[in-house]
């Protein structure tokens, strides 16, 4: 068994007596808003976009507004501890009334835009949520259609119908006074939010996260990613893209405010490129999949333009750049050639995130070292971490200045990891959540000894990094007895170009197989360089002895990572993609591994019927 702890930056906030004045230290993420508009009302706190364009939001007029919807909120009967659902896409509105929430001391429960009526009634349900907003006609028509079984349910908003000017309204006789004074009676221990982790097995759990929980989430963060919070040479902002409705996005939001960063908000991908180039970002966040896409995309455009080879070489320099920087100082032709790269590949890609971004944060699963080498040797450092929603986001983290590539970093600031005998992951720290709602077995289980039993597997080195391995219930075991764990193989296939999706199959099996799904943007590229028929569809291709040879590659690549037990000795290849939309991953891009197994049986027995 190994341990390794890191001291707290900052300590946790204490409780005060009841009473006491907003800002002064109690802990309600509340206070963060009021405390910013006393201190620096001037500060742009948010770009929000209105008509095309960035308009700035200062802390003054946050807090303005913040006041307004939650006197509305007060008026419409939301009461001290009251869930409010909040179902809609990444949108400033979305941070305005999680504050506003928090003001009035409610519970926000976050529902992911893409969630079905099942999952939004279960969501509504379990929390017993008086209240809910929503973003569309869409998701109203969700909501209504599952209300009969919702009796606690009394007021739905919808965004796009002027709902925040409807909890505005319901507020006009309620006075600053009867805000403050609900304001003042949070305490930190008290619950923030409820989040409903993705589900890749079975109901989701309601995860309980406090104010003191995002408190010390945040107030570490920014201390230990100080080069990111307080540039020196631009105004530190970011522009987030992640569902808030995901634990990652909201500790993002929470970090920012804390930090006086500019927050900007994206909530369609496909608006993303032209958004980052307006608003400029400092830093970024996201996950591994975002990363993946970025290359590939600037891969491919290479070589449809006929530059294919320059691409090619540029990416192997900054890698080599990179890693020399890691054992020391480039040698001169190399810091040549990476200067000539700089100018002819990139600037460019660098451009495309809008040109100031010289940090990114990753988590949500392992980049790997490729990736995270090339885009450092392009000027962005990219930081991996790992947390999960029991630890409010951050547990540990490879810190500016502290990266050791190829792990998720050191234990966040006052925190502790522990390595279990059986290699589970054990987490203890202010971050770590208190239970989950309505489900003492499963808080039992999780939190038993007063460690956060992770499910996921990992190994410490001496330094106190961490490397993930795997998770417990992912693990296959063969049948010669053989423990895979799928995650180390399936992350490499998938970073071919062509392959969007992979899950690796061999439970009780004689051998590993795997299943994969084509990147249907990077296919009709493919096809015109491999001179097959333009039209010609996955149904067509999926034998393709060409394709098949192609995505071997992609196979065999995983393979060099694993040892021969472990590596994929057949595939299959699927006609349509893994997606939200279709069930097969979760809001947080997981893949949802028994609907998968349940649902392509028949691929996998195939796979195993020679």
């Amino acid at each position: 068994m190994r341990e390794f702890s890191i001291p707290a930056l900052v300590e946790p906030v204490e409780p005060v007596e009841p009473g006491g004045a907003a800002g002064d230290g109690q802990g309600g993420l509340a206070d963060l808003v009021t405390q910013a508009a006393t201190d620096e009302p001037d500060t742009v706190m948010f770009g929000r976009k209105l008509d095309g364009r960035w308009e700035d939001v200062t802390a003054s007029r946050f807090a303005t507004e913040v006041d307004q919807v939650a006197a509305g909120l007060i008026g419409a009967g939301i009461g001290h501890g009251d869930r409010v659902g909040l179902l809609a896409r990444t949108r400033y509105e979305w941070t305005l009334l999680d504050f506003a929430i928090w003001t009035v001391g409610a519970v926000t429960v976050p529902v992911y835009a893409t969630s079905s009526a099942e999952q939004v009634r279960w969501i509504l349900s379990d929390s017993g949520a008086v209240a809910c907003v929503v973003e569309t006609a869409e998701h109203q028509r969700i909501v209504d259609s599952v209300r009969d079984g919702l009796p606690d349910l009394v007021h739905v908003w919808q965004l796009d119908a002027g709902g925040v000017d409807d909890i505005v309204a319901a507020g006009h006789t309620v006075d600053d006074a009867k805000v403050r004074a609900r304001q003042r009676a949070v305490r930190a221990e008290e619950v923030a939010t409820i989040i409903y982790t993705s589900g890749t097995t079975g109901r989701p759990k309601g995860c309980v996260l406090t104010h003191r929980n995002f408190r010390f989430d945040a107030d570490n963060s920014v201390e230990l990613l100080h080069p990111l919070f307080r540039d020196e040479r631009e105004a530190p902002a970011t522009l987030l893209f992640l569902p808030l409705a995901h634990v990652f996005g909201r500790a993002v939001q929470v970090g920012c405010v804390r930090a006086r960063v500019r927050l900007g908000h994206t909530a369609d991908v496909n608006d993303l490129l032209a958004d980052l180039a307006t608003f400029r970002p400092t830093f970024i966040l996201s996950v591994p999949y975002v990363f993946e896409r970025v290359y590939n995309r600037a891969r491919q455009r290479a070589r449809s333009q006929g530059r294919g080879a320059v691409f090619d070489a540029a990416a192997a320099t900054a890698t080599a750049y990179s890693r020399a920087v890691e054992h020391g100082r480039p040698g001169l032709g190399l810091r040549i050639r990476h200067a000539i790269f700089d100018r002819l590949v990139y600037a460019k890609l660098r451009a495309a995130l809008g040109g100031k971004v010289r940090y990114a944060v990753s988590g949500g699963a392992p980049l790997g070292e490729r990736l995270t080498h090339f885009f450092r040797g392009v000027g962005v450092v990219v930081l991996e971490g790992y947390g999960l929603t029991e630890t409010t986001a951050g547990a540990t983290m490879n810190s500016p200045g502290q990266i050791r590539i190829g792990t998720v970093g050191r234990p966040f600031p006052g925190t502790t990891i522990r390595i279990a005998d059986d290699g589970e992951i054990l987490i203890r720290g202010g971050q770590v959540f208190s239970r989950y709602w309505n489900d003492e077995p499963a808080s039992a289980e999780a939190l038993g000894g007063g460690w956060f039993a992770t499910g996921d597997l990992g190994a410490l080195d001496s330094d106190g990094y961490l490397t993930i391995t795997g998770r417990k219930k992912e693990l296959l075991v063969t049948a010669g007895g053989k423990n895979v764990a799928p995650a180390v193989i399936e992350d490499r296939i998938r970073a071919h170009p062509l392959v969007s999706q992979c899950i690796v199959v061999g439970d009780n099996r004689p051998f590993v197989g795997a299943l994969l799904t084509v990147d249907a943007e990077m296919l009709p590229h493919w096809k015109a360089e491999h001179g097959k028929p333009a039209q010609a569809g996955m149904v067509a291709l999926r034998d393709d002895p060409d394709l098949l040879a192609e995505l071997q590659q992609a196979v065999d690549a995983g393979n060099a990572a694993v040892s021969r037990a472990e590596s994929v000795r057949r595939f299959r290849v699927l006609t349509d993609d893994f997606t939200v939309d279709n069930g097969y991953l979760t809001p947080s891009l997981k893949l949802r591994r028994n609907v998968i197994a349940r649902d392509f049986a028949e691929q996998i027995e195939q796979i195993y019927a020679r």
